[in-house]
């Protein structure tokens, strides 16, 4: 992987490399050579729809050019996600930022000195967001055990292949199990088969369970009479032991014993995880893990090395910390900006926590987990939002959504009469833009009310894919209003699509196919999707990804487009996703990715 790269080194295959092309951008005293050219100066393609089999040459510029800053991009087939223009044939970039999109003319006479690169008819986009990822999660998950297998005894036989390359005693952690695929929950026992000698912690697909062995619960001194923390639950056997298994907040139990990387160690680990991200065509990202990671990223900032566009969530429990700063939602700079307060209102699908109004199917009773209370969640956004500081919240069930959306209106409506009672001079309460994180399942009264009060809705579409069958087995019918992104573009929400990697893969193509066509990468449940009538356009999706993403983390004018002024973020990619099968859009190559008019990436 070659990353880091100025914007007048092109992104493109190796097996080029010797063509080489004058830069019709001279220095004082040289000759222009746009007009005397010969063939082999130029970089060309023999088919200006570049299909995936399309060589494209890749120059090397002379070392005064390299340092240049403006940049032609030449034959492109830009899509920009600019209403007032939506598709382009040439952009320039100049110290960062696009200067031009239109045709090559209008390109050139912005950057009449600018170093050019043909792009053979290539397709380029806007640089895609994750709008909800956990970075330092997904950073060392890199290095953990792998537990997404699709049988028991397939994770158990990685867990002892990683313990026997581990000095015994020592933790060995890991992530992705589902108890759904293996066709039961695992135990603390079958780990103590696997690893006998270390304590083991694995955290479920979900992110909202944990399965831990003997060993691991006995250096967190969980026993029988352990009580589980408010918004947890502990898995016990018939006696009442601990059976291994931890729910929402009683993962804690376990994790404040984990080992704890130090911000250098952490910084490091997210450096490879960047340039993942850069391969995937992501050039921003909205954090959602803990104060660690933001140290992190301004560590990484501090040396140079932050290479992503990041929007840093804080936890609930350091609102008072950031009121008594002073800070306020979109707080920050083009390269690190302060997001919205996180809090979770109920768990998961998975697990079955996730907050219902009615029973799961199957399990009279059981309507999953409150983790805050609807009271005290109004108590604590109120007083945010007083400061400046919008709400992130997590809901996933029906109930968990519903009492979320009943927060959020009263918060509106404080903001209605803080309007009309300010004294005049006086500020009044901002409208903040709220989010509800996953909005998985609503009930049908409540469709319309994330339009109606403004409220961003960030999705994720591969959780759609992912958890349809378990949706249908424990919501039933219910499942009609489940993962509704149509529904919820035709109510007036702002759609904020992202992975939440690494509970999903954070390659945003996977995302974008997933959306466009209810479908899993091996084309079930069919031709028509899971609930077709909710599946959205190429552009609506990318849309999630680039313009809501952007909105969502208050850089709707820096980001989201290639429109002259914003930020020269844009990825180039090896196929049409406009254009081709919609079922290929999830084996698009990003062949170049461009942050802040530099290739960070190139195939």
């Amino acid at each position: 992987m070659r990353v880091r790269r100025r914007a007048d080194q092109a992104p493109f295959p190796p097996e080029a490399d010797e063509a080489m092309m004058q830069s019709e951008c001279p220095l004082p005293g040289r000759r222009r050579a746009s007009q005397d050219a010969k063939p082999h100066d130029v970089l060309v393609s023999n088919n200006n729809t570049a299909g995936p089999g399309a060589q494209i040459s890749r120059r090397r510029l002379s070392s005064e050019i390299t340092t240049m800053t403006s940049l032609l991009l030449l034959n492109v087939n830009a899509y920009t996600l600019d209403p007032q223009r939506p598709r382009v044939t040439a952009l320039a970039v100049r110290d960062g930022r696009i200067v031009a999109a239109g045709a090559e003319a209008e390109a050139r006479a912005t950057a009449p000195y600018a170093s050019t690169l043909d792009l053979g008819g290539r397709t380029v986009l806007p640089g895609l967001t994750d709008a909800h990822m956990h970075f330092e999660w997904y950073s060392l998950g890199l290095q953990a055990v792998d537990a997404g297998t699709d049988t028991l005894e397939a994770c158990l036989e990685r867990v002892a292949a990683r313990a026997a390359a581990t000095a015994p005693g020592t933790w060995i952690t890991g992530h992705g199990w589902n108890q759904n695929v293996w066709g039961r929950f695992p135990s603390a026992a079958d780990l103590d088969r696997a690893a006998p000698g270390h304590p083991v912690y694995l955290r479920a697909k979900s992110g909202h369970a944990a399965w831990a062995n003997s060993a691991a619960l006995q250096r967190a001194g969980i026993t029988a009479a352990t009580a589980a923390p408010p918004g947890g639950e502990i898995g016990r056997g018939p006696d009442g032991a601990p059976s291994g298994l931890l729910f929402e907040n009683a993962m804690t139990l376990v994790e404040a014993h984990l080992p704890t990387p130090t911000v250098d160690e952490l910084a490091e680990a997210m450096r490879p995880a960047m340039e993942q991200a850069w391969r995937y065509g992501l050039t921003g990202v909205h954090d959602f893990d803990g104060r660690r990671s933001l140290a992190a990223w301004q560590r990484l900032r501090e040396r140079g090395q932050l290479g992503l566009r990041v929007v840093k969530t804080i936890r609930a429990a350091y609102l008072e910390h950031a009121i008594q700063l002073g800070l306020r939602s979109g707080f920050g700079d083009d390269w690190l900006r302060l997001g919205n307060v996180k809090v979770f209102l109920d768990g998961a699908l998975g697990p079955r926590t996730a907050r219902m109004i009615e029973p799961y199917e199957g399990e009279p009773g059981n309507c999953g987990v409150t983790v805050t209370d609807p009271e005290e969640f109004y108590e604590l956004a109120s007083r945010a939002a007083a400061h400046g500081l919008a709400m992130t919240t997590h809901a996933i069930g029906d109930k968990a959504n519903h009492d979320l959306l009943d927060v959020y209106a009263r918060l509106r409506e404080e903001e209605r009469r803080s309007a009309a009672e300010t004294r005049p001079g006086a500020p009044p309460r901002p409208r903040l833009r709220h989010r509800c994180e996953h909005v998985q399942l609503l009930h049908p009264e409540d469709y319309p009310r994330l339009g109606q009060l403004n409220v961003i809705a960030s999705m994720q579409p591969l959780h759609a894919t992912s958890d349809m069958e378990m949706a249908d087995r424990f919501w039933g019918a219910r499942s009609a209003g489940a993962y509704a992104w149509r529904t919820q573009l035709k109510a007036g929400a702002v759609l904020a699509f992202g992975s939440d990697a690494p509970v999903e893969n954070p390659n945003p193509f996977l995302g974008i196919h997933a959306a466009v066509t209810r479908r899993r990468a091996d084309g079930s449940p069919g031709p028509d999707g899971w609930y077709p009538d909710q599946r959205l356009t190429v552009l609506e999706a990318l849309q999630g990804y680039t313009l809501g993403a952007a909105y969502a983390g208050y850089m709707e004018t820096r980001t989201g487009s290639l429109t002259p002024g914003k930020l020269a973020d844009l990825i180039v990619v090896d196929r049409d996703p406009f254009t081709c099968d919609p079922m290929a859009i999830k084996d698009t190559v990003v062949l170049g990715t461009m942050i802040d008019g530099e290739w960070k990436y190139q195939a």
